[in-house]
């Protein structure tokens, strides 16, 4: 599913109204439908209730129009507060204004704020303000009805987007409404599915306005919202005369003194995953307690300094190792430590492997000032940063990094021709040709450590295979974190850890390929009128 901006959003209206010739009126009643019906569902019986719609003058008002003719139809109490005087509405939006004005609709102009009624009278609060060409702050009138409505203690709805936010950012720029629903219309807007802004949206659904399936799914939209639909098919059958080769061998570079733990979660992860073969190089001093607590990983025992890290020495045993047998994917990097010796060993592998590699945790923080090796090389690279290891890859803040993941991971991926995997709450996949996305599998109760090695063990895992790379990528990145969402209704949000998931990765795998019902994502609260997952 494709994530737009404003822009996009607004050129694909204008392309199904001038091009297909739908008119726009009737893309606002549907846009209206769609939201009543999101109330049906959770608001039955409408005949009881008492609605309070904040319209505004615009598009976003004429949905609210809408809304409150079907909402009195059903039998609700409708009162339409208009931020505006009624001359100043114009197009679709003032046939409809002129149309519940007919019907008798209350419509109270509200040009101060002392002429709002109690909004703690109301059963259900409708936001239709702003729509989603949004770029500052409500100020004035806007921001106190704003505020009035948020304190008012009730349930709030909002139209496209919460009034207030912006579409295009994640980014907080002005007070703005806390919806406890959002519907929006055709494709998901940017600044709707990353956080902190998607802290204000509340349950977010998709809303089918009948848009041509064409102008949905433009390829110039590069943003994209990973899905189970998406992900099934990439989950390639296992034929029934299948053998561990045909599955691949995956190496795993990883681990040093205090940090088996990591080596060991990923070679396991890697195995879930579905690898055929499994081989840990580690240092030779902790290759009998990785063989007696993973017996299915093979072992590579390699030199080590004297701190308990891979010594620079073990490169040429490490690379016959690689040579004489049929290797599909080389992953580096959870519990490497960024031992000078160790860090010139990850330095040269990038430079004389010619095998895809994954690169996560302290095999990044040895990059950090050797960036040219990335351009240099010519095979697949996979980097899988968290903020703080991609703040020390650009040399710039945390804060820098989260006020854009996805221009920065873009242009990352771009610049260095490589895939990128900025891991986060909705973790943002880039690849080189400037293609993104958004991972909405995930909770908070992942933030804990370990997550990330369970993921490059994934990725390791899913490359072994032979999957196409963003296809391996996009999957391992979705399962991860639906393991985690199966983990955390299992055991609660508090208290899971890292190798909860080890076992869940299977069951993750079979719920995309044969849904599961009750199994619940308990990261971004996304549904759609056409099921999205």
């Amino acid at each position: 599913m494709k994530v737009v901006t404003a822009h996009q959003m607004r050129q694909i209206d204008q392309e199904a109204i001038n091009y297909y010739g739908i008119p726009g009126i009737i893309l606002m009643e549907n846009a209206g439908l769609q939201v009543v019906r999101e109330i049906e569902k959770h608001f039955s019986p409408l005949t009881t209730k008492k609605v309070a719609i904040m319209a505004g003058r615009g598009n976003n008002g004429g949905d609210g129009f809408v809304i409150a003719r079907h909402l009195c139809n059903c039998g609700s109490k409708v009162k339409i507060y208009l931020l505006s005087a009624q001359d100043k509405v114009r197009g679709d939006a003032r046939i409809n204004l002129d149309i519940i004005a007919k019907m008798g609709l209350e419509i109270k102009e509200v040009l101060s704020l002392d002429q709002l009624d109690d909004l703690g009278s109301f059963d259900l609060l409708v936001d239709a303000i702003f729509g989603t060409g949004l770029t500052t702050a409500a100020e004035g009138l806007y921001q106190e009805i704003i505020s009035a409505m948020n304190t008012a203690g009730k349930p709030i709805i909002s139209v496209d987007i919460p009034s207030g936010l912006s579409s295009d950012s994640s980014e907080l720029i002005g007070p703005h409404i806390k919806a406890d629903f959002t519907v929006t219309f055709g494709l998901p807007k940017l600044g709707l599915l990353l956080y902190p802004a998607a802290n204000q949206v509340g349950k977010l659904t998709i809303g089918d306005i009948s848009l041509p399936k064409p102008l949905l799914e433009k390829e110039e939209i590069r943003v994209n919202l990973l899905t189970k639909e998406m992900v099934r098919p990439y989950i390639p059958e296992r034929r029934p005369e299948a053998h561990k080769g045909d599955f691949g061998h995956v190496v795993i570079v990883a681990g040093s003194w205090g940090k088996t733990g990591a080596a060991a979660m990923a070679s396991y992860a890697a195995l879930r995953a579905g690898a055929g073969l499994v081989t840990l190089a580690l240092p030779r001093s902790l290759n009998i307690a990785m063989e007696t607590a993973i017996p299915e990983v093979m072992t590579l025992p390699l030199p080590e300094t004297s701190e308990g890290t891979i010594d620079l020495e073990a490169k040429e045993e490490l690379r016959d190792f690689l040579n004489k047998l049929k290797i599909e994917i080389l992953v580096i990097g959870p519990g490497l430590t960024t031992h000078p010796r160790t860090g010139q060993l990850v330095r040269e592998l990038l430079d004389e492997v010619s095998l895809p590699i994954v690169i996560d945790a302290d095999g990044i923080n040895i990059l950090c000032t050797y960036l040219d090796i990335l351009k240099r090389r010519k095979w697949p690279l996979i980097l899988t940063p968290h903020p703080g290891e991609m703040a020390r890859l650009l040399d710039v803040s945390v804060q820098e990094i989260q006020s854009d993941r996805v221009g920065i991971a873009q242009q990352f991926a771009q610049a260095y021709q490589l895939f990128l995997v900025l891991k986060g709450a909705v973790t943002v996949i880039a690849d080189p040709e400037g293609n993104v996305f958004l991972n909405p599998t995930g909770n908070p109760g992942m933030a804990t450590a370990g997550m990330g090695d369970v993921l490059t063990g994934m990725l390791g895992g899913f490359l072994a295979q032979r999957w196409p790379l963003l296809k391996a990528i996009t999957a391992a990145v979705y399962l991860h974190g639906l393991s985690g969402d199966l983990a955390t209704q299992a055991i609660g949000p508090v208290g899971i850890t890292a190798t909860d998931l080890l076992d869940r990765i299977p069951l993750a795998i079979k719920s995309v390929l044969e849904p599961v019902h009750g199994i619940q994502l308990m990261g971004l609260k996304i549904a759609q009128s056409v099921e999205l997952r």
